[in-house]
Protein backbone atom coordinates (compact mmCIF):
# COMPACT_ATOMS: atom_id res chain seq x y z
CA UNK A 1 0.00 0.00 0.00
CA UNK A 2 1.69 3.40 -1.11
CA UNK A 3 2.10 6.48 1.34
CA UNK A 4 -0.59 8.70 -0.15
CA UNK A 5 -3.17 5.77 -0.09
CA UNK A 6 -2.31 4.96 3.92
CA UNK A 7 -3.01 8.99 4.54
CA UNK A 8 -6.23 8.79 2.82
CA UNK A 9 -7.26 5.41 4.60
CA UNK A 10 -6.23 7.06 8.18
CA UNK A 11 -8.02 10.44 7.18
CA UNK A 12 -11.51 8.53 6.38
CA UNK A 13 -11.24 6.52 9.45
CA UNK A 14 -10.19 9.59 11.48
CA UNK A 15 -12.53 13.06 9.89
CA UNK A 16 -12.07 16.17 11.41
CA UNK A 17 -13.84 17.16 14.13
CA UNK A 18 -16.46 19.89 12.38
CA UNK A 19 -18.70 20.96 15.59
CA UNK A 20 -17.99 21.49 19.09
CA UNK A 21 -19.34 20.71 22.29
CA UNK A 22 -18.53 22.40 25.61
CA UNK A 23 -18.75 26.30 23.73
CA UNK A 24 -15.53 25.26 22.09
CA UNK A 25 -11.82 25.99 22.83
CA UNK A 26 -13.22 29.01 25.07
CA UNK A 27 -15.35 26.66 27.37
CA UNK A 28 -12.89 24.29 27.03
CA UNK A 29 -10.28 26.60 28.72
CA UNK A 30 -12.19 27.70 30.93
CA UNK A 31 -13.15 24.09 32.55
CA UNK A 32 -9.84 23.08 32.54
CA UNK A 33 -8.95 26.23 34.68
CA UNK A 34 -12.36 25.48 36.54
CA UNK A 35 -11.69 21.85 37.54
CA UNK A 36 -9.12 22.87 39.78
CA UNK A 37 -9.82 25.74 40.92
CA UNK A 38 -12.79 24.35 42.29
CA UNK A 39 -11.50 21.48 44.31
CA UNK A 40 -9.35 23.76 45.92
CA UNK A 41 -12.26 26.01 46.93
CA UNK A 42 -14.12 23.21 48.06
CA UNK A 43 -11.63 22.51 50.43
CA UNK A 44 -10.76 26.41 51.63
CA UNK A 45 -14.73 27.26 51.14
CA UNK A 46 -15.61 24.35 53.68
CA UNK A 47 -12.71 23.47 56.53
CA UNK A 48 -12.86 23.17 60.42
CA UNK A 49 -10.25 26.23 59.90
CA UNK A 50 -12.16 28.78 57.17
CA UNK A 51 -16.02 27.48 58.06
CA UNK A 52 -18.36 25.94 55.41
CA UNK A 53 -18.28 28.32 54.30
CA UNK A 54 -16.52 31.17 55.40
CA UNK A 55 -17.91 34.26 56.94
CA UNK A 56 -18.98 36.76 54.43
CA UNK A 57 -16.46 39.38 56.48
CA UNK A 58 -13.36 36.98 56.21
CA UNK A 59 -14.26 36.40 52.25
CA UNK A 60 -14.03 39.79 52.05
CA UNK A 61 -10.72 40.79 54.16
CA UNK A 62 -8.06 42.22 51.87
CA UNK A 63 -5.47 40.06 53.96
CA UNK A 64 -6.88 36.78 51.39
CA UNK A 65 -5.77 38.80 48.67
CA UNK A 66 -2.39 39.22 50.14
CA UNK A 67 -2.33 35.79 51.21
CA UNK A 68 -2.69 34.44 48.24
CA UNK A 69 0.07 36.83 46.50
CA UNK A 70 2.96 35.22 48.79
CA UNK A 71 4.75 32.22 47.14
CA UNK A 72 4.44 30.68 50.92
CA UNK A 73 0.50 30.31 50.02
CA UNK A 74 1.59 28.58 46.54
CA UNK A 75 4.00 26.29 48.10
CA UNK A 76 1.57 24.99 50.36
CA UNK A 77 -0.14 23.25 47.83
CA UNK A 78 2.50 20.81 47.21
CA UNK A 79 3.50 18.34 49.85
CA UNK A 80 5.85 15.84 48.69
CA UNK A 81 5.21 13.08 51.18
CA UNK A 82 1.40 13.09 50.12
CA UNK A 83 2.91 13.14 46.06
CA UNK A 84 5.07 10.16 47.01
CA UNK A 85 2.00 8.45 48.46
CA UNK A 86 0.04 8.89 45.73
CA UNK A 87 2.46 8.07 43.47
CA UNK A 88 2.31 4.77 45.58
CA UNK A 89 -1.08 3.84 45.31
CA UNK A 90 -1.26 4.64 41.84
CA UNK A 91 1.66 2.29 41.25
CA UNK A 92 -0.53 -0.35 43.77
CA UNK A 93 -3.48 -0.03 41.83
CA UNK A 94 -1.11 -1.13 38.06
CA UNK A 95 0.63 -3.98 39.85
CA UNK A 96 -2.89 -5.02 41.29
CA UNK A 97 -4.42 -4.90 37.46
CA UNK A 98 -1.46 -6.94 36.38
CA UNK A 99 -1.04 -9.92 38.93
CA UNK A 100 -4.50 -10.43 40.72
CA UNK A 101 -6.72 -12.55 38.05
CA UNK A 102 -9.10 -11.51 36.15
CA UNK A 103 -11.71 -12.71 32.51
CA UNK A 104 -10.59 -11.30 29.87
CA UNK A 105 -13.68 -9.80 27.66
CA UNK A 106 -14.46 -8.06 24.84
CA UNK A 107 -15.38 -4.42 24.30
CA UNK A 108 -17.88 -2.97 21.50
CA UNK A 109 -16.97 -2.86 18.09
CA UNK A 110 -15.24 0.36 17.00
CA UNK A 111 -15.17 1.54 13.60
CA UNK A 112 -11.78 0.15 12.76
CA UNK A 113 -13.91 -3.26 12.70
CA UNK A 114 -11.41 -4.32 16.01
CA UNK A 115 -12.74 -4.81 19.67
CA UNK A 116 -10.55 -3.84 22.30
CA UNK A 117 -9.98 -6.67 25.46
CA UNK A 118 -10.38 -5.40 28.93
CA UNK A 119 -9.24 -7.36 31.70
CA UNK A 120 -12.04 -7.58 34.23
CA UNK A 121 -10.61 -7.42 38.73
CA UNK A 122 -11.54 -4.01 39.09
CA UNK A 123 -13.55 -5.59 42.50
CA UNK A 124 -10.71 -8.00 43.56
CA UNK A 125 -8.43 -4.76 43.48
CA UNK A 126 -10.71 -2.62 45.77
CA UNK A 127 -10.93 -5.97 47.76
CA UNK A 128 -7.33 -5.84 48.55
CA UNK A 129 -7.20 -2.19 48.76
CA UNK A 130 -10.13 -2.57 51.38
CA UNK A 131 -7.91 -5.03 53.21
CA UNK A 132 -4.60 -3.87 53.57
CA UNK A 133 -6.41 -0.42 54.78
CA UNK A 134 -8.23 -2.84 57.47
CA UNK A 135 -4.71 -4.28 58.71
CA UNK A 136 -3.42 -0.52 58.80
CA UNK A 137 -5.76 0.16 60.97
CA UNK A 138 -6.31 -3.18 63.27
CA UNK A 139 -2.67 -2.92 64.10
CA UNK A 140 -1.71 0.80 64.40
CA UNK A 141 -5.43 2.05 64.65
CA UNK A 142 -7.60 4.60 63.53
CA UNK A 143 -5.59 7.82 64.03
CA UNK A 144 -2.88 6.13 61.90
CA UNK A 145 -5.09 5.95 58.84
CA UNK A 146 -6.35 9.66 58.59
CA UNK A 147 -3.43 11.35 56.82
CA UNK A 148 -5.98 11.72 53.90
CA UNK A 149 -7.44 14.43 55.83
CA UNK A 150 -4.85 15.93 57.34
CA UNK A 151 -2.40 16.11 54.04
CA UNK A 152 -5.66 16.95 51.67
CA UNK A 153 -4.67 19.45 49.77
CA UNK A 154 -1.20 17.83 49.17
CA UNK A 155 -2.87 14.77 47.72
CA UNK A 156 -5.20 17.13 45.69
CA UNK A 157 -1.95 18.93 43.59
CA UNK A 158 -0.51 15.37 43.37
CA UNK A 159 -3.62 14.14 41.40
CA UNK A 160 -4.08 17.16 39.64
CA UNK A 161 -0.22 16.35 38.43
CA UNK A 162 -1.19 13.37 37.41
CA UNK A 163 -3.82 14.14 35.35
CA UNK A 164 -2.15 16.88 33.30
CA UNK A 165 0.49 14.55 32.76
CA UNK A 166 -1.23 11.54 31.64
CA UNK A 167 -3.11 14.07 29.34
CA UNK A 168 -0.26 15.63 27.49
CA UNK A 169 1.40 12.03 27.29
CA UNK A 170 -1.57 10.98 25.39
CA UNK A 171 -2.35 14.21 23.18
CA UNK A 172 1.44 13.43 22.62
CA UNK A 173 1.31 10.11 21.37
CA UNK A 174 -2.03 10.08 19.19
CA UNK A 175 0.45 11.60 16.61
CA UNK A 176 1.95 8.65 16.34
CA UNK A 177 1.24 4.87 15.33
CA UNK A 178 -2.19 5.50 13.16
CA UNK A 179 -4.26 5.54 16.19
CA UNK A 180 -7.64 5.19 16.02
CA UNK A 181 -8.86 8.54 17.32
CA UNK A 182 -12.31 10.19 18.87
CA UNK A 183 -14.66 11.57 16.45
CA UNK A 184 -15.27 14.75 18.79
CA UNK A 185 -11.51 15.07 19.58
CA UNK A 186 -9.97 15.54 16.11
CA UNK A 187 -10.58 19.44 15.29
CA UNK A 188 -7.14 20.77 15.56
CA UNK A 189 -7.65 22.95 17.92
CA UNK A 190 -4.50 21.92 20.62
CA UNK A 191 -6.93 23.41 23.73
CA UNK A 192 -9.81 21.75 22.65
CA UNK A 193 -7.92 18.32 21.53
CA UNK A 194 -6.30 18.55 24.92
CA UNK A 195 -9.34 18.84 27.13
CA UNK A 196 -11.69 16.26 25.18
CA UNK A 197 -9.22 13.61 24.27
CA UNK A 198 -7.94 13.13 20.76
CA UNK A 199 -7.17 9.45 20.87
CA UNK A 200 -10.24 6.92 21.30
CA UNK A 201 -8.07 4.31 23.32
CA UNK A 202 -4.48 5.17 24.41
CA UNK A 203 -2.57 1.81 25.47
CA UNK A 204 0.21 0.70 26.47
CA UNK A 205 0.40 -3.01 25.38
CA UNK A 206 -3.12 -4.55 26.70
CA UNK A 207 -2.70 -1.94 28.91
CA UNK A 208 -6.00 0.40 28.00
CA UNK A 209 -5.50 3.74 30.26
CA UNK A 210 -8.95 5.51 29.94
CA UNK A 211 -10.77 2.20 31.28
CA UNK A 212 -8.08 1.60 34.31
CA UNK A 213 -8.46 4.74 35.63
CA UNK A 214 -12.53 4.34 34.68
CA UNK A 215 -13.09 2.52 37.92
CA UNK A 216 -9.51 1.96 39.93
CA UNK A 217 -7.24 4.92 41.29
CA UNK A 218 -9.85 7.67 41.54
CA UNK A 219 -13.06 5.57 42.25
CA UNK A 220 -11.11 3.43 44.68
CA UNK A 221 -9.15 6.24 46.19
CA UNK A 222 -12.80 7.66 46.88
CA UNK A 223 -13.57 4.95 49.41
CA UNK A 224 -10.27 4.99 51.05
CA UNK A 225 -11.07 9.03 51.52
CA UNK A 226 -14.12 7.85 53.47
CA UNK A 227 -12.59 5.91 55.70
CA UNK A 228 -10.03 7.92 56.57
CA UNK A 229 -12.58 10.76 57.02
CA UNK A 230 -14.44 8.53 59.42
CA UNK A 231 -11.19 7.35 61.33
CA UNK A 232 -10.12 11.56 61.80
CA UNK A 233 -13.92 11.39 63.46
CA UNK A 234 -13.54 8.42 65.63
CA UNK A 235 -10.13 9.84 67.04
CA UNK A 236 -11.74 13.01 67.65
CA UNK A 237 -15.04 11.76 69.53
CA UNK A 238 -13.24 9.11 71.18
CA UNK A 239 -13.78 5.66 69.76
CA UNK A 240 -17.57 6.64 68.19
CA UNK A 241 -19.48 7.26 64.94
CA UNK A 242 -22.23 9.86 64.50
CA UNK A 243 -24.96 7.83 61.92
CA UNK A 244 -25.02 10.55 59.61
CA UNK A 245 -21.15 9.44 59.25
CA UNK A 246 -21.92 6.02 59.27
CA UNK A 247 -24.95 6.63 56.32
CA UNK A 248 -22.16 8.38 54.24
CA UNK A 249 -19.38 5.98 54.74
CA UNK A 250 -21.33 3.06 53.83
CA UNK A 251 -23.67 4.70 50.73
CA UNK A 252 -20.34 5.83 49.77
CA UNK A 253 -18.47 1.88 50.41
CA UNK A 254 -21.90 0.63 48.67
CA UNK A 255 -21.93 2.82 45.50
CA UNK A 256 -17.69 2.42 44.68
CA UNK A 257 -18.52 -1.79 45.02
CA UNK A 258 -21.29 -1.74 43.17
CA UNK A 259 -19.47 -0.07 40.46
CA UNK A 260 -16.52 -2.08 40.56
CA UNK A 261 -18.26 -5.52 40.70
CA UNK A 262 -20.62 -4.51 37.98
CA UNK A 263 -17.25 -3.79 35.85
CA UNK A 264 -18.42 -5.07 32.64
CA UNK A 265 -21.30 -2.79 32.26
CA UNK A 266 -18.85 0.15 31.82
CA UNK A 267 -17.69 -0.82 28.04
CA UNK A 268 -21.36 0.42 26.86
CA UNK A 269 -20.86 3.70 27.72
CA UNK A 270 -19.85 7.08 26.27
CA UNK A 271 -16.88 7.51 28.16
CA UNK A 272 -15.57 4.22 26.82
CA UNK A 273 -17.02 4.07 23.65
CA UNK A 274 -17.21 7.41 22.42
CA UNK A 275 -14.56 10.20 24.04
CA UNK A 276 -11.33 10.44 23.44
CA UNK A 277 -9.34 10.31 27.13
CA UNK A 278 -7.81 13.82 27.65
CA UNK A 279 -7.66 16.19 30.06
CA UNK A 280 -11.84 15.87 30.87
CA UNK A 281 -11.46 12.45 31.73
CA UNK A 282 -8.21 12.34 33.65
CA UNK A 283 -8.85 15.16 35.95
CA UNK A 284 -12.41 13.91 36.41
CA UNK A 285 -11.08 10.35 37.04
CA UNK A 286 -7.94 10.93 39.33
CA UNK A 287 -8.78 14.26 40.85
CA UNK A 288 -12.71 15.71 40.71
CA UNK A 289 -13.90 12.34 41.87
CA UNK A 290 -12.08 11.14 45.21
CA UNK A 291 -11.81 14.76 46.32
CA UNK A 292 -15.17 16.12 45.34
CA UNK A 293 -17.01 13.45 45.57
CA UNK A 294 -16.24 12.83 49.56
CA UNK A 295 -16.87 16.58 50.40
CA UNK A 296 -19.75 15.38 53.05
CA UNK A 297 -17.52 12.38 54.64
CA UNK A 298 -14.92 15.38 55.13
CA UNK A 299 -17.38 18.09 56.34
CA UNK A 300 -18.56 15.52 58.86
CA UNK A 301 -14.90 14.81 59.69
CA UNK A 302 -14.97 17.79 61.74
CA UNK A 303 -18.97 18.94 62.22
CA UNK A 304 -20.43 16.13 64.08
CA UNK A 305 -24.19 15.81 62.95
CA UNK A 306 -26.29 13.78 64.54
CA UNK A 307 -29.68 12.77 62.48
CA UNK A 308 -31.52 10.39 65.31
CA UNK A 309 -33.79 7.85 63.72
CA UNK A 310 -36.62 9.49 61.99
CA UNK A 311 -33.77 11.52 59.76
CA UNK A 312 -31.55 8.13 59.25
CA UNK A 313 -35.11 6.89 57.88
CA UNK A 314 -35.23 9.29 55.65
CA UNK A 315 -31.78 9.45 54.47
CA UNK A 316 -31.91 5.61 54.12
CA UNK A 317 -35.36 5.48 52.01
CA UNK A 318 -33.96 8.03 49.57
CA UNK A 319 -31.00 6.17 48.79
CA UNK A 320 -32.20 2.52 48.76
CA UNK A 321 -34.83 4.36 46.13
CA UNK A 322 -31.87 5.27 44.16
CA UNK A 323 -30.29 2.45 44.08
CA UNK A 324 -33.25 0.62 43.23
CA UNK A 325 -34.38 2.22 40.03
CA UNK A 326 -30.34 2.69 39.12
CA UNK A 327 -30.18 -0.85 39.23
CA UNK A 328 -33.17 -2.24 38.04
CA UNK A 329 -33.28 0.10 35.22
CA UNK A 330 -29.65 -0.59 33.92
CA UNK A 331 -30.78 -4.03 34.72
CA UNK A 332 -33.62 -4.23 31.93
CA UNK A 333 -31.10 -2.55 29.72
CA UNK A 334 -27.93 -4.77 29.52
CA UNK A 335 -30.86 -8.25 30.13
CA UNK A 336 -31.97 -6.74 26.87
CA UNK A 337 -28.62 -5.83 24.93
CA UNK A 338 -27.76 -9.48 25.78
CA UNK A 339 -30.90 -10.84 24.09
CA UNK A 340 -33.16 -11.51 27.24
CA UNK A 341 -36.45 -10.00 27.73
CA UNK A 342 -37.25 -11.37 31.44
CA UNK A 343 -40.51 -8.80 31.67
CA UNK A 344 -41.36 -9.30 28.48
CA UNK A 345 -40.94 -5.53 28.11
CA UNK A 346 -42.38 -4.01 24.66
CA UNK A 347 -39.95 -2.47 21.53
CA UNK A 348 -39.68 -0.20 19.04
CA UNK A 349 -37.92 -1.77 15.77
CA UNK A 350 -35.41 0.81 14.01
CA UNK A 351 -34.38 0.73 10.72
CA UNK A 352 -31.26 0.53 11.57
CA UNK A 353 -32.32 -3.19 12.42
CA UNK A 354 -31.49 -2.51 16.32
CA UNK A 355 -34.86 -2.33 19.15
CA UNK A 356 -35.16 0.62 21.28
CA UNK A 357 -37.06 0.11 24.99
CA UNK A 358 -40.31 1.38 25.71
CA UNK A 359 -42.04 0.03 28.94
CA UNK A 360 -40.23 -0.96 32.13
CA UNK A 361 -38.32 2.12 33.07
CA UNK A 362 -36.64 2.82 29.78
CA UNK A 363 -40.75 3.50 29.10
CA UNK A 364 -41.32 5.84 31.70
CA UNK A 365 -38.09 8.14 30.59
CA UNK A 366 -35.22 7.64 28.40
CA UNK A 367 -32.48 7.70 31.61
CA UNK A 368 -34.16 6.28 34.24
CA UNK A 369 -30.99 5.25 35.57
CA UNK A 370 -29.62 8.62 35.89
CA UNK A 371 -32.60 9.83 37.86
CA UNK A 372 -31.69 6.51 40.44
CA UNK A 373 -28.10 7.63 40.01
CA UNK A 374 -29.19 11.55 41.35
CA UNK A 375 -31.65 10.22 43.93
CA UNK A 376 -28.42 8.63 45.50
CA UNK A 377 -26.54 11.80 45.29
CA UNK A 378 -28.84 13.79 47.40
CA UNK A 379 -29.19 11.42 50.15
CA UNK A 380 -25.52 11.90 50.61
CA UNK A 381 -26.10 15.52 51.22
CA UNK A 382 -29.28 14.65 53.25
CA UNK A 383 -27.19 13.00 55.76
CA UNK A 384 -25.05 16.12 56.34
CA UNK A 385 -28.08 18.20 57.83
CA UNK A 386 -29.04 22.07 56.46
CA UNK A 387 -26.50 23.27 58.57
CA UNK A 388 -24.86 24.71 55.19
CA UNK A 389 -25.23 24.61 51.54
CA UNK A 390 -21.85 23.85 50.62
CA UNK A 391 -21.99 19.82 51.31
CA UNK A 392 -25.12 20.05 48.24
CA UNK A 393 -22.57 21.08 45.80
CA UNK A 394 -22.64 17.39 44.35
CA UNK A 395 -26.12 17.05 43.43
CA UNK A 396 -26.24 20.24 41.77
CA UNK A 397 -23.15 19.98 40.16
CA UNK A 398 -24.59 16.23 39.38
CA UNK A 399 -28.08 16.89 38.20
CA UNK A 400 -26.29 19.39 35.50
CA UNK A 401 -24.06 16.83 34.42
CA UNK A 402 -26.53 14.29 33.72
CA UNK A 403 -28.97 16.70 31.94
CA UNK A 404 -25.59 17.68 30.03
CA UNK A 405 -24.78 14.13 29.29
CA UNK A 406 -28.64 13.21 28.26
CA UNK A 407 -28.08 15.99 25.79
CA UNK A 408 -25.39 14.68 23.92
CA UNK A 409 -27.10 11.45 24.09
CA UNK A 410 -30.03 12.48 22.17
CA UNK A 411 -28.22 14.32 19.87
CA UNK A 412 -26.17 11.35 18.70
CA UNK A 413 -29.61 9.14 18.67
CA UNK A 414 -30.92 11.39 16.38
CA UNK A 415 -27.87 11.39 13.86
CA UNK A 416 -27.98 7.74 14.60
CA UNK A 417 -31.83 7.13 14.31
CA UNK A 418 -32.81 9.91 12.36
CA UNK A 419 -37.02 9.69 12.00
CA UNK A 420 -37.33 6.99 14.24
CA UNK A 421 -35.68 9.15 16.94
CA UNK A 422 -38.06 11.24 16.35
CA UNK A 423 -40.81 8.92 16.92
CA UNK A 424 -39.36 6.95 19.89
CA UNK A 425 -39.41 10.82 21.59
CA UNK A 426 -43.32 10.43 21.29
CA UNK A 427 -43.50 7.03 22.47
CA UNK A 428 -40.73 7.91 25.91
CA UNK A 429 -41.41 11.73 25.86
CA UNK A 430 -39.76 12.62 29.57
CA UNK A 431 -35.86 12.41 29.37
CA UNK A 432 -34.41 11.93 33.01
CA UNK A 433 -37.84 12.67 35.51
CA UNK A 434 -40.75 10.77 34.65
CA UNK A 435 -43.64 13.65 34.13
CA UNK A 436 -41.13 15.95 35.36
CA UNK A 437 -38.27 16.40 32.97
Amino acid sequence: MSSSTAVEKRSELNPRTTSYEFCGPIGATLITIGVPLTTYLLYFGCSQQNGCPPPLTSIKNPEILDTLQTPEFWKSLWDTEATLMYLGWYAFCVVAWLVLPGDWIDGTLMRNGKKIQYKINAFSTFLLALGVTAGVILRFGPESFTFLYDKWVGFVTASLAMSIVQSIYCYASSFYGGKLLALGGNSGNFIYDFYIGRELNPMIGSFDLKSFNELRPGLILWALVDISMACEQWVRRGGTLTDSMILVLGFHLWYVADAVYNEPAIFTIMDITTDGFGFMLAVGDLSWLPFTYSLQARYLAFQHVELGRVGTAIVVVVSLTGYWIFRSANGEKNDFRNGRNPKNLTYMETKRGTKLLTSGWWGRSRHPNYFGDWLMALSWSLATGFDTPVTYFYPIYFFVLLVHRQLRDDEMCEVKYGEDWKAYKKLVPYRIIPYIY
